[in-house]
């Protein structure tokens, strides 16, 4: 049998020359679609590290706006993965100051926020609009960073309710569980060989209600529901 550590080596190899190819691709062909489609290759890393994905509910493509909890790396792999649309990273801005694999949300035209600048708010919501304009769903993690992958959640930061009201966006919620424990980096191991996504009915947000905190708790309840059942 391979041991975790094994599999988290091959899985890292797999990620860096998967990733290193797309980058490629994106940079010839980023004006077809944002390279969407050699994005897709993001699925074939289940195929070839033999880790699997099960996947309960379907995706809506009238949504503009997904939100997801967030644990691993794995996390982006599942969505470029299987989205059907465009989709939209919003993300910090370090991450595409990354030497060659930054290049893989900048080629792409992510929306990369920069955290210290006072006017970043405004120019998220400008950003945001125009992305849904060109018919991308924005994706983000309500959570900023990677949990621990346990049991809880990190508490939700107000970007997703932000942008959801201003721009009245339909939410198609997403939970992902034990993505960090098919693949983590810190350590690295891969104790487990199954994760799972599921996809909940989208919805429109009623502006003024706790709609936001129902959202949490129902995405943690939905979560801690799954965890149990993989984690058993």
């Amino acid at each position: 049998m391979i041991s975790s550590k094994l599999r988290a080596i091959y899985a890292t190899l797999v990620i860096a020359i998967g990733l290193a190819l797309i980058v490629c691709f994106i940079f010839f062909t980023k004006k077809k679609n944002n390279a969407r489609h050699y994005r897709k290759w993001c699925r074939f890393f289940f195929s070839l590290t033999g880790l699997k994905l099960e996947k309960i509910g379907e995706f809506d493509q009238s949504a503009s706006l997904v939100v997801m909890n967030h644990q691993s790396l794995s996390d982006i792999i599942c969505l470029e993965g299987f989205h059907p649309s465009n989709i939209c990273w919003v993300a910090k801005k370090e991450l595409g100051e990354i030497p060659f694999y930054g290049y893989a949300l900048r080629g792409p035209e992510m929306i990369l926020i920069d955290r210290e600048d006072k006017k970043g708010l405004a120019l998220l919501l400008k950003q945001a609009k125009e992305k849904i304009e060109q018919s991308r769903p924005l994706v983000i993690f309500p959570e900023g960073t990677r949990s621990r992958g346990k049991e809880d959640f990190l508490p939700f930061k107000p970007g997703a309710k932000l942008l959801a009201e201003k721009l009245n966006l339909k939410i198609q919620p997403i939970v992902l569980i034990n993505t960090r424990k098919i693949y983590n980096t810190k350590p690295l191991e891969s104790p487990n060989t199954i994760a799972r996504m599921v996809l909940l009915e989208a919805f429109e947000p009623e502006i003024g209600t706790d709609w936001y905190e129902h959202l949490e708790s129902q995405m943690h309840k939905i979560y801690l529901k799954h965890y149990k059942e993989l984690n058993a």
